[in-house]
C-alpha cells in the first residue's frame, strides 16, 4: 500500500471514529472516550488533512471549528415553505379539546367514533432551521426567515456538534430535516459568566445576553463562524422539508412518529418527552405532565405541539391561511413579559440579607400577576442598570421568585438625565437602622442588628432556643411564629417575660404545654458561655468557634471588648470572623440585648483565660460518619473539639481523619476516593488518650 493510500484509509477510519464518539458525547450523552483521547484522534486527522488537502471533505469532523468570515448572508428560497403552526390561545385543558374537536370535524368523524392518533412534542424556545442533505451529506442550513425565504447559515451550523455532517446509515438523494437550535440554561449561564468577565476586563463591544433564545439566535446569525463555534448550541429535530419520495429511494414513513424515529436513526437528537397520544384525554394529560416538568427541563419551552400522527390524514386535512390544520401549538403562561419599574425598595431577609426589589406595574407572567421582582444584590442591579421608570423584562418560572432579566434597549439608550438615579444600597438597615455591611468577597449587604432587627426576629429566637445553643425545649417554629405575630416577643429578653397566663391564652396551647414551656425557659437560664455565644447568632460564629472564643478569653465582656487583632489570636479565627464579631458587638442594640438577657437571669460560668497551650489535636480536621459503637455523634464531637480538633460536616482534601461507624455512607466513599485516613471509634479514642 502506498503512503497516499495509507493516508486515505487512515483519514476515513479517523473520521468514522470521531463521528461515532461525537454522537455518543453530544447526542446520547454517553461518552466512551476521555476528552484527551478524542483530542488526539482529532489532531491526527487535522494533520493528515493539512498534508493532503483533498482529504478535507465537507463532512469531515474538522470542519466544525468555523470557516472564513462572511460578507453577508445569502438568501435561500425554501423548496417546501417553512410555515408556522396555529397557536391555541386557551392555555387550559380546553385548548387540547378544541383542537381535537376541529380535527374530528374536518375529517368528518362522529363524536362517538374512534379517537384520532396524535404525536405530542415540546415547543422549543429557539431558532427554527432547515437542514438540507444530499446523499447523506449536509450541504445547506437555512433559517426560517419569512417562511418562503431564509438566510444561509451553513458555516455556523457546522459548528453545532449535535447536527450530523453526514447522516448515519442509508440516506435518500435529498432530505431536509427541520428543527430548533437552542441553548441549555446551564450553558447560557456559563456563557454570561464569561461575558461578564470580559466586560470586567475592559473588553469593549461585549454584552450580557437577556435569554437563551436571543443568545442562540445571535450565534447562528454571526458573520464570523468562529464566534458561533464559541457559543454552546444544541439542536432538536422535529420536522420535514423536501424529501425524495419512497418510490424513488426515500424513507417509507407513514406517520409523524415514524419520521421522528428516522431522524434519530440518522443521528439527530429527538426530545425524549415526545410521545403518541389517542384523543383529547391523552393530549390533555401530556400538556399537564409537561407543565409540571417545565421548570426542571434543562432548556426553555413555551408550550407543547400536537400533530396528527398519520401522514395520509395530514394530507387530507391540508392547510388554512398557510397554517396546517393537522397541528397546533398549545402554550403555557408566558414566563417573560414587559412592564415598568415604579420604584426600587430594599427588603431585609430573616438572616439579615438586604435585597433590592423592583416595584412593578402589575403584569401577568408565569401564570400569576406580578408586582415585585428581585434584583438580587447591588452589583446585579447596577450591572443591569435598572432604574425607576425603565421598561424591563420580567421573568417568572414556576415557583421561582420573579426577577428582572434586563432593561429593554429603548430605555437603556435614554440619556441619564431622562432616567432615574443609579441604584445604591443604603448603608443602614431600612428596618432597624443598624449598620449594613458588605464583607470582603461577599456580594450581599447584611444588617448587623441581628438581635434587634424586627425582620430577623423569628430566626434569631429560633437559633437562640436551638438544642446546641441555649436550648428551650418545646419552643419550635409554629410557637415562635405565633408569639412574634401576636407581638408578644420583640427581642430575645421578651422570652423570659412570658408567663403561664400569656402562654395558655394562645390558640391550641394546653395547660400542660404552657407549664412545660415556662419550665424549659427557666431551665435554659443556666447555660454555658459557648452555648450563649453561639446562640447570639453572630455571622460566621459556629459552635466550634464559640468554644474557642470562650476558652481563649474566659469571659463574655472580654470577647465583646476585644480588638480585631486580639480576636485573631484565637484558634481558627481569621479576618472574616474577627470582623464579624467586632461589627456585631459595635452595635449598641446588640450589647443592650445581651445586658437585658443577663438581667433576666441568664447566667453561665466564667473563668480566667485558658493557658496558652497547644492542644494535642490542634490543626487536625475530623469528619464523623455512621453510627459509632458507644458514643453519640455529639459526644464524639465534643471530645475531639476539647482536644483542639475541628469537626467538619463534609470530607475534603483538607480532612485528616474520617471516623466511620456502622452504615457509613457517601462520606466514607469520598474519603476512600481522596485517600483520607479512615479510623474507627477505638482509634479515635486512642488518639485522644495519646494526647492527654
Amino acid at each position: 500500500m502506498t503512503p497516499r493510500e495509507q493516508a486515505v484509509q487512515e483519514a476515513a477510519a479517523l473520521s468514522e471514529q470521531l463521528r461515532h464518539h461525537a454522537h455518543r458525547y453530544y447526542v446520547l450523552d454517553a461518552p466512551e472516550l476521555p476528552d484527551a483521547a478524542y483530542d488526539q484522534l482529532f489532531q491526527r486527522l487535522q494533520a493528515l488533512e493539512a498534508e493532503h488537502s483533498d482529504l478535507r471533505t465537507a463532512d469531515s469532523p474538522t470542519q466544525r471549528v468555523g470557516g472564513k468570515v462572511l460578507d453577508g448572508f445569502t438568501k435561500v428560497r425554501h423548496k417546501v415553505p417553512m410555515l408556522s403552526i396555529r397557536t391555541e390561545t386557551d392555555i387550559t385543558a380546553a385548548g387540547a379539546s378544541a383542537f381535537d374537536a376541529r380535527v374530528r370535524k374536518e375529517l368528518g368523524l362522529a363524536e362517538d367514533g374512534p379517537p384520532v392518533d396524535y404525536v405530542c412534542e415540546l415547543k422549543f424556545d429557539g431558532l427554527a432551521l432547515n437542514l438540507r442533505y444530499e446523499h447523506g451529506v449536509l450541504v445547506q442550513a437555512a433559517t426560517r426567515g419569512d417562511g418562503e425565504v431564509g438566510e444561509e447559515v451553513t458555516q455556523n451550523i457546522r459548528t453545532v456538534q449535535q447536527i450530523p455532517l453526514r447522516l448515519n446509515g442509508s440516506a435518500p438523494p435529498v432530505v431536509e430535516v427541520r428543527g430548533e437550535v437552542y441553548m441549555r440554561r446551564d450553558q447560557f449561564e456559563a456563557l454570561n459568566e464569561r461575558q461578564r468577565a470580559k466586560i470586567a476586563a475592559g473588553q469593549k463591544n461585549e454584552k450580557v445576553f437577556v435569554n437563551p433564545r436571543n443568545a442562540a439566535a445571535g450565534a447562528v446569525r454571526q458573520l464570523d463562524p468562529a464566534i458561533a463555534a464559541a457559543r454552546p448550541l444544541s439542536f432538536f429535530a422535529y420536522g420535514l422539508g423536501e424529501v425524495t419520495p419512497a418510490s424513488e429511494g426515500g424513507p417509507d414513513c407513514t406517520t409523524q412518529f415514524d419520521w421522528l424515529q428516522q431522524f434519530h436513526a440518522w443521528g439527530f437528537p429527538v426530545a425524549t418527552q415526545t410521545q403518541r397520544a389517542r384523543g383529547a384525554i391523552e393530549l390533555i394529560a401530556f400538556h399537564e405532565t409537561i407543565g409540571r416538568q417545565r421548570d426542571a427541563l434543562p432548556y426553555d419551552i413555551d408550550g407543547v405541539v400536537y400533530k396528527v400522527d398519520s401522514v395520509a390524514l395530514q394530507r387530507q386535512l391540508g392547510f388554512v391561511s398557510r397554517e396546517p390544520r393537522w397541528a397546533v401549538a398549545h402554550k403555557y403562561p408566558a414566563q417573560e413579559q414587559l412592564t415598568t419599574v415604579q420604584g426600587i425598595e430594599v427588603q431585609v431577609g430573616r438572616t439579615g440579607k438586604l435585597t433590592p426589589v423592583a416595584k412593578l406595574a402589575p403584569v401577568f407572567v408565569g401564570g400569576v400577576t406580578v408586582t415585585n421582582a428581585t434584583l438580587h444584590n447591588e452589583d446585579e442591579a447596577r450591572r443591569k442598570d435598572v432604574r425607576v421608570g425603565d421598561t424591563v423584562i420580567v421573568r417568572r418560572a414556576g415557583d421561582v421568585i420573579p426577577e428582572v432579566v434586563g432593561v429593554v434597549p429603548e430605555s437603556a439608550a435614554k440619556p441619564d438625565d431622562q432616567r432615574g438615579p443609579v441604584f445604591t444600597m443604603p448603608r443602614q438597615c431600612p428596618v432597624c437602622g443598624s449598620d449594613a455591611v458588605r464583607e470582603e468577597d461577599e456580594v450581599d449587604y447584611r444588617c448587623t442588628g441581628g438581635l434587634f432587627c424586627a425582620a430577623q426576629r423569628k430566626e434569631a429566637i429560633l437559633h437562640f432556643a436551638a438544642r446546641r445553643a441555649v436550648e428551650v425545649e418545646g419552643l419550635g417554629d409554629k410557637l415562635v411564629e405565633q408569639l412574634v405575630d401576636a407581638n408578644l416577643i420583640r427581642t430575645l429578653p421578651d422570652l423570659y417575660k412570658l408567663g403561664f397566663t400569656t402562654l395558655v391564652g394562645l390558640d391550641r396551647m394546653a395547660e400542660k404545654s404552657a407549664k412545660n414551656i415556662v419550665a424549659a425557659l427557666e431551665k435554659s437560664k443556666q447555660t454555658t458561655l459557648p452555648r450563649f455565644l453561639f446562640g447570639l447568632g453572630i455571622r460566621h460564629v459556629g459552635e466550634s468557634t464559640a468554644k474557642d472564643l470562650a476558652k481563649h478569653f474566659g469571659k463574655l465582656d472580654a470577647i465583646m471588648d476585644a480588638t480585631e487583632v486580639e480576636l485573631l489570636e484565637v484558634n481558627d479565627v481569621g479576618p472574616v470572623v474577627a470582623q464579624s464579631l467586632r461589627t456585631f458587638f459595635d452595635q449598641p442594640h446588640n450589647r443592650e440585648v445581651v445586658e437585658q438577657l443577663r438581667a433576666c437571669g441568664v447566667t453561665w460560668e466564667e473563668g480566667e483565660p485558658a493557658p496558652r497551650t497547644v492542644l494535642p489535636l490542634a490543626g487536625k480536621t475530623f469528619v464523623i460518619t455512621g453510627t459509632l459503637p458507644t458514643l453519640a455523634r455529639d459526644e464524639a464531637k465534643d471530645k475531639l473539639e476539647s482536644a483542639g480538633a475541628k469537626v467538619a460536616g463534609s470530607v475534603s482534601k483538607k480532612t485528616d481523619y474520617v471516623v466511620a461507624g456502622a452504615e457509613a455512607g457517601s462520606k466514607l466513599d469520598k474519603a476512600i476516593a481522596l485517600g483520607v485516613e479512615v479510623i474507627d471509634e477505638a482509634k479515635m479514642l486512642a488518639l485522644l488518650a495519646a494526647g492527654e
